[in-house]
């Protein structure tokens, strides 16, 4: 079986296509002083980019996995999330507090998809 890497640099791949399967590195905002909801929709929209050219969409993500640094404004998260999720087809998806690469990232984002 085949095996793409796109966006790919020396220490990680920002997504890999291994046949059907689309596996997203965990995705932080550009805007590092974004606020949980600002950044929550920066990363969506990485993920929506990076769904499209691995081939596939939002509703067959299998899987997410959401990282916060600050799980008090779980709410405002899910706001964003709410709105954007595929409702038809929502995925598994778990949620934990992390203290995060840097301390300016409140909010990364990891999915498992089909094609």
């Amino acid at each position: 079986m085949s095996i793409t890497r796109i966006n790919s640099g020396p220490r990680m791949s920002q997504c890999v296509v291994h046949g059907d399967t689309i596996y997203t590195a965990g995705q932080v905002a550009d805007d590092r002083d974004a606020d949980v909801a600002g950044q929550t929709s920066q990363i969506l929209a990485k993920l929506d980019a990076l769904l499209a050219e691995a081939g596939s969409d939002k509703s067959k993500i299998l899987s997410a996995t959401i990282w916060m640094s600050d799980i008090s404004a779980f709410n405002e998260m899910n706001g964003v999330w709410d709105a954007w999720v595929d409702t038809d087809n929502p995925p598994a998806r778990a949620c934990v507090e992390s203290k995060l690469a840097l301390p300016a990232f409140k909010v990364e984002i990891g999915i498992i998809a089909a094609k």
